[in-house]
Parts: structure tokens; sequence; C-alpha cells
């Protein structure tokens, strides 16, 4: 008993030393499936989406969304401590309990001496230092003496993990925030394509498309690295990671598909990247063994009438659409390449993906906007015109 006591302990003492340095300290994407960490978000997310699934209203059940980010960090920590004590615990009790509790007699049980075992290691993890048990070996002194110092890294390691999980999240969050302005609420294609369609919009397009080519970079970076991150809500219930990544996508689809124009150059590499993150994150999730996972390929998220609604509506614009009439089947290849991916992390993540027309909205702040900077340059028009008109009808001196 006392031998797989040990061996248990020192199992669960080496498996959250390896978990938390794949979770923390190494930068790329942890391998194997019977991780510590991937263990708890499979055993934890499903049962919490299942929760809110049963909210019927949409804003109740988003912010239940939003609570399992942070909650399943603490929850993960604490489940660590936990392991750790149990851990250290068992290989005390491995060597037959060496310690003078006052609150023990002599013939105490089995049971009793282990939970004093667990009380010494979790007054140790915590480096509480209390004194009321003493230990009766030199060995036991070296393993309490190396718990403490455990104890002390693994609270640093706490202490360091937040303010870095919490500053990757806010510095993306910024542009997540910024593209609201740009490709509406929540973002769309052909949203942001409308509003560049002014002149010197191109040039402002291949500039944004730029800055998103280096934030999928970074998205790729900090949630591979800290995969937890993915399940982090968007400050707005109308954004999230994961639409602007996909809208993003959408738009460099369209303008290397359909829309000529310099943007297109600038649309490839940005595409690339994008896709990268994407599939790389999908990789994190496993989402290719989903059940869904085939029917999410046989999904057709722009049929025929939705593709012409899209042409319409950016026909609108002073962005130039192709005369190709196989410009559609074009954009359907390029679709292939990154919508079963987005598809399936939908699907798990629980994000709606963006659609690709928004309904038409006549009074949101976009559009109250422009009718006021229309009527503005109309003023300014014809103010001009008035000034002309009465200095060509000055006497000539």
């Amino acid at each position: 008993m006392y031998a797989v006591a040990l061996i248990a302990g020192v199992f669960c003492c080496c498996g959250v030393g390896l978990d938390a340095f794949q979770t923390i300290i190494l930068p790329r994407r942890p391998t194997g499936r019977w991780r510590l960490t991937q263990i708890f978000f499979t055993a934890t997310w499903t049962p919490w989406a299942a929760i809110a699934e049963r909210a019927r209203n949409k804003k109740t059940r988003d912010q239940i969304y939003s609570i399992y980010g942070p909650l399943s960090l603490l929850m993960l920590l604490l489940m660590w401590a936990i392991l750790l004590i149990v851990g250290f615990g068992l290989i005390y009790f491995s060597m037959q309990s060496p310690f003078g509790d006052a609150m023990l007699l002599h013939s105490a049980s089995t049971l009793a001496r282990f939970g004093t075992d667990l009380y010494v290691s979790g007054t140790t993890l915590f480096t509480l230092g209390l004194g009321d048990v003493v230990p009766h070996s030199r060995a036991v002194r070296g393993i309490i003496i190396f718990e403490s110092g455990v104890g002390l890294g693994f609270v640093a390691l706490v202490i360091s993990y937040l303010p870095v999980l919490y500053g990757a999240f806010s510095h993306l969050e910024v542009s997540v925030a910024l593209l609201d302005a740009r490709a509406g609420s929540p973002p769309n294609a052909a949203e942001l394509l409308r509003r560049h369609g002014f002149e010197g919009g191109e040039e402002a397009l291949t500039e944004l498309l730029a800055e998103w080519e280096r934030w999928s970079a970074e998205i790729l970076e900090s949630h591979i690295s800290y995969p937890i991150l993915c399940y982090y809500r968007s400050q707005h219930d109308n954004q999230s990671w994961l639409s602007a990544l996909v809208a993003i996508l959408v738009t460099c689809a369209l303008l290397i598909s359909v829309i000529e124009g310099p943007p297109s150059r600038q649309a490839q590499l940005t595409f690339v990247m994008a896709r990268h993150a994407l599939i790389d994150l999908g990789h994190v999730f496993h989402i290719e063994e989903d059940a869904d996972w085939q029917r999410h390929h046989e999904t057709d998220r722009l049929p025929a009438e939705e593709f012409n609604r899209l042409c319409s509506a950016l026909g609108r614009t002073h962005l130039h659409m192709c005369g190709d009439p196989s410009s559609a089947q074009r954009l359907h290849t390029i679709r292939s390449l990154y919508e079963p991916y987005a598809a399936a992390l939908s699907s798990y993540l629980r994000m709606p993906l963006p659609v690709w027309v928004a309904p038409a909205k006549e009074n949101d702040q976009w559009s109250v906007l422009t009718r006021l900077r229309t009527e503005a340059e109309a003023v300014a028009v014809g103010r001009l015109r008035t000034r002309a008109s009465l200095h060509d009808d000055e006497p000539v001196r």
C-alpha cells in the first residue's frame, strides 16, 4: 500500500509540474491528449456550455459564457494546488506518516494519519509554517523544505502569469474594439468595404489589412501559448476575437477573388497569416476530430441569393466589382480554405460568426454621422458656388 501511495504521490507532483511548465512557461503549443489542462477544459467546458444554452435570454447566455474564461483560470490554479497537496500528502503517507501530532492518539486510524499528512502538505505548500505538527525524520524534513520551495515557486508563477495573460488579452482587444467603427458591430466584410468606398479608401484599406496581418500573428503567438485566452469574451456582446478574425478573412477573400484594386496584394498576405492563426487554433482544440467536422465542410454560408445580395451591397460603393462570371467560384474555392475551421471553432467556443451582409440600419451611429457629413459637404459646396458666382458678377475695373 505504501509503495502504491509513493508512486501515486510522485505521479501527481510530476504531472502538475510538467503541466504547469507547458501551460505557463513553454512558449509553444503543448502536445499530448492527456495533459491535466486539456483534461480540465474538456471536462468543464462542455457542461458549462450546456448550462449556458439552457438560458433563454441571449444576454444572460452571453454573460454565462463570459464568466467561464476568468473562472476557469482560477479553477485551474486551484486544481494544481489540490493535486500538489494530495501528491506530497501521499509521499508523506508512504513514509508511514512520521509526524508528531497532538491531535492524534497513538491508536489513530490510517485515515486520520493520512489527514495529518494532507494538513502538513497544505500548510507547507502555502508556506504557513505553523509548527503544530513536528516531523520525526530527516528525510521528511528535507521533503518539507522542498515542498516549501515548490509552494513559493507556485505563488510566483501565479503572480507573474495573471498580468501576462490579461496584458495579452487587453492588447488584442484594442484592435477588435477599433474594428467596430470600420466594420460595424458585429463586424462584417460588406460593411468594412462599404465604409472604405471613398476617395483614398483603398490606401486606408491596405493599411488596415497590414495592421490585421500583424494582429493575426500576435493572436497566433498569444493564444497558442495561452489557449485559455480563446475562451475569453470581448467587453461587448457583439464582438469577439473569432468574429473579427473571420470578418478580416472574408474581406481578404473578396479582395482576392471578386474585387479589383491595389489592396488585393496586401489581402493575400493578410489572408495567409489570418488563416494560419485560425487553423493552428483549431489544432489546439482538435476540432478535426469533432463529430460535426464533416457537416461544417458541407455547409454553405454564402448561397447564390446571398452572393447576389453581397454584390448589390458592394455595388453601391466606389469599389469596382469584377465582371468575370467565375468570380463566385473563385470565392467559393478560397472560402473552403478557412470556413470549415471557422465554423468548427464557432461551434465549439459558442462564438457566432459574422454575416456576409448585415441588415440595413438607418439610425445607427455610422449612418447618422455619414448623413450629417454629407449635408455639411453640400452646404460647403453651395457656399463655394455662391462665392464664385458673386466673384464672376463683379464689374471689371
